[in-house]
């Protein structure tokens, strides 16, 4: 009868395995700062719910928006003098009175202002990305953690907020390497009901906790509720 239990136990053992995890949201995101600046605005209110493209942070820049105007008037006029002196080294090319040197000058003049032009080009391009880098908004993912308050001064690399994607879950488990090819022809049972879901993901490389171990990822489409501890069965 012994030897029954055992056998039995054994059969069992190569047929089902059944794991734990935690239903987490599929993505996590750490918004971090690209610039520097004042905090001016937080929306504290969105913190904890789904964003709806909504503002979550804005950062002073004041300063930017001045210069990239700026800049742009400067660009305008550099193109003028720039067009100007081009058509003066063209015009000089056919007066055969004009030396080489003074043929070559004007051409360097040419040359500087189209240096100055891509000059300013290159800076208004990194004041329109600066500008855009400090309105950050969400179009739809949870604000899990939002790390500023207004009145804070951001340098780059600065935790801004927390999103995540709630679109669906992951279960992340950890299967056995000598297991793997079995599991991937079996069902998948969730919480003892069996699913149409299959692996998403494994990882071949061995966990540097789980050194005998492969990370396997299934990927569940709208979940209900997050965090909680699932019951994972290959039959």
């Amino acid at each position: 009868m012994r030897y029954l239990i055992v056998s039995l136990l054994f059969i069992n053992s190569l047929f089902a395995y059944e794991f734990y995890a935690k239903l987490e949201p599929v993505n996590s995101y750490a918004i971090k700062s690209s610039v520097s600046g004042k905090v001016l605005f937080v929306n504290d209110e969105i913190e904890g719910k789904e964003a709806n493209n909504s503002k979550i942070i804005e950062i002073d820049s004041y300063v930017d928006r001045i210069d990239l105007k700026q800049s742009k008037i400067k660009l305008k006029a550099i193109s003028e003098m720039l067009e100007i002196e081009e058509k003066n080294y063209n015009r000089m090319l056919k007066v055969s009175s004009k030396s080489g040197f003074e043929k070559d000058s004007q051409k360097l003049k040419a040359i500087n202002y189209r240096t100055t032009k891509a000059d300013i080009e290159v800076k208004i391009a990194n004041l329109e990305d600066s500008i855009k880098n400090k309105l950050l908004k969400e179009k739809n993912r949870y604000i899990y953690n939002i790390a500023v308050e207004e009145g804070d001064y951001v340098n780059p690399g600065t935790l801004l907020y927390e999103a995540k994607d709630l679109s669906k879950g992951k279960l992340e488990i950890y299967v056995p390497i000598d297991d793997i090819e079995t599991i991937k022809s079996k069902d998948i049972y969730i919480n003892g009901k069996k699913s149409d879901l299959k692996l998403n993901k494994i990882y071949e490389v061995a966990d540097s906790k789980h050194i005998s171990s492969y990370k396997v990822e299934i990927v569940i489409p709208s979940p209900k509720v997050f965090s909680r501890l699932v019951k994972i069965e290959f039959k």
